[in-house]
């Protein structure tokens, strides 16, 4: 069982992660993504990803633009040019907060 403690201090830089990676993407398409790449460890509740998603828009960091879809609106959040150096360091971050924390409960693993 993953800890939702944890998840709430990584969900924005793994939504950024997959941003990053995907060029585009919309909320329900970051849920399932993060499911299938935890093989259903991780459940993305809406109530967890779109506080995180609008503190990113806010933050400036995400671009929003929204594309109507037959009858219904869709978000895409992407990475505007001008802060994927601020992206890539908030991935930065989180890659060695985790290499701490693995040093601390005394993990080994591959470097990141």
């Amino acid at each position: 069982m993953f800890s939702n403690e944890i998840l709430k201090g990584s969900i924005r830089p793994l939504i950024i992660k997959l941003i990053k990676e995907n060029g585009r993407m919309y909320g329900y398409q970051i849920t399932q993504k993060v499911k299938e790449i935890s093989s259903d460890t991780i459940i993305l509740t809406e109530g967890a990803l779109y506080p995180a998603l609008h503190k990113l828009v806010k933050d400036g960091i995400l671009h929003v633009e929204t594309k109507q879809i037959g009858n219904r609106e869709r978000k895409y959040y992407s990475i505007p040019p001008q802060q994927d150096r601020t992206a890539t360091a908030k991935l930065e971050e989180i890659k060695q907060s985790i290499q701490i924390l693995a040093q601390l409960f005394d993990i080994k693993t591959n470097p990141i």
